[in-house]
């Protein structure tokens, strides 16, 4: 099993920045894949990005791709996602999650561990 616990949610004016963090306890993330997803109110949950624990491999949905950055630190366990550059469309609930699926990337249902999600809201 897994545990994620996602932070660094905040407000942020159009063109700011904030660093999200997804700290993993429990069984260790080698064989996993981590990925940011969010959901806007009264929309879907969509993809943002995903990185292998083992290589770092990474992919990126085309409405962040240049903006944000995914990233882990191994020795905190730690998947972050970087966003520069934030729109107003960014603002939603930002959720990481977990899957040892070998497809890539991996689809949205692949992924069985779920943190709670945090707050991003970016201001015209």
């Amino acid at each position: 099993q897994a545990q994620l616990v996602e932070s660094g949610g905040g407000l942020v004016q159009a063109g700011g920045s904030l660093r999200l963090s997804c700290a993993a306890s429990g069984r260790t993330l080698r064989t996993y894949a981590v990925g940011w997803f969010r959901q806007a109110p009264g929309k879907e949950r969509d993809f943002v990005a995903v990185i292998t624990w083992a290589g770092g491999s990474t992919y990126y949905a085309d409405s962040v791709k240049g903006r944000f950055t995914i990233s882990r630190d191994n020795a905190k366990n730690t998947v972050y996602l970087q966003m520069n550059s934030l729109k107003p469309e960014d603002t939603a609930v930002y959720y990481c999650a977990a899957t040892r699926a070998t497809v890539w990337p991996p689809r949205p249902y692949d992924y069985d561990y779920w943190g709670q999600g945090t707050q991003v809201t970016v201001s015209s």
